[in-house]
């Protein structure tokens, strides 16, 4: 299990690399905000994908002025690993919950305060969402990802036909949408474990073990075994870069 210090270092420079090379230390009050996430078992995966998550707003609104500090990412981080802990079935690790502390803001924190929950988004936001990543996706591997390729395709002609509308539906229509969009995030799964080498496969379940290290002692060894192979799914999406399709 990695500790504290090399935690927070790979996480300082993962932001760096999307600062595009600016350094920007986690000292003083962001690294004590960072230790509580390892503290609380929050995965680097997670960390690296709500780092991208905000980094992706923050360009969005135009030229940037300042480089990305981690503080702003923290209720991206924190939503994202609620989401994985109900992935992967587990609680908190630490008896304190993460972003529960009551304590002022670190500065350049969002305005929101220090835990903060971003709102989910709407099903008919969810599915512009899915319709534009899919639409400018592109393999991030070198060879040929020929199973993924065309299960995207799928994925996205099926995401067009059922964005006209979405937004109306109630019920069972909305709920058979629902389900269908689960099946459509397996099926992207399982065409992304055909196209993925074996290396790379076995690095992306060793990680998955070690993320759930922190939960390990409480957990049945069946429960443990289920939850490795959920995050190395979800490790998977991270490597081909795939969108969460699952709307719940």
């Amino acid at each position: 299990m990695m500790d504290a210090g090399a935690y927070c270092r790979a996480v300082e420079s993962y932001l760096c690399g999307k600062n595009d090379g600016h350094l920007i230390r986690i000292v003083g009050p962001a690294f004590e905000m960072v230790c509580a996430w390892a503290d609380a078992g929050v995965p680097l995966s997670v960390v690296r994908r709500g780092i991208d998550q905000r980094y992706s707003r923050y360009h969005a609104r135009g030229p940037r002025r300042y480089p990305l500090r981690i503080e702003f990412c923290e209720a991206d981080i924190f939503t994202l690993f609620d989401d994985w802990k109900r992935a992967v079935h587990v609680s908190s690790a630490g008896t304190a919950e993460v972003g529960a502390s009551s304590e002022t803001p670190a500065p350049g924190a969002s305005p929101a305060g220090r835990g903060t929950r971003r709102r989910r988004r709407s099903l008919a936001d969810h599915l512009d969402y899915l319709a534009t990543v899919l639409a400018g996706w592109t393999s991030p591997a070198a060879d040929a990802s020929p199973v993924l390729d065309q299960a995207i395709s799928r994925a996205r002609n099926v995401v067009d036909t059922a964005r006209p509308g979405a937004a109306a539906l109630r019920g069972a229509p909305r709920q058979t949408l629902v389900e269908r969009l689960a099946g459509l995030e397996h099926t992207l799964t399982e065409a992304a474990r055909e196209d993925t080498d074996a290396a790379t496969a076995a690095r992306l379940r060793t990680e998955a073990v070690d993320s759930l290290a922190p939960f390990r002692e409480r957990m049945r060894p069946d429960a443990f075994a289920a939850a490795v192979d959920t995050a190395t799914d979800r490790l998977l999406a991270d490597h081909w870069r795939l969108p969460r399709v699952t709307y719940d």
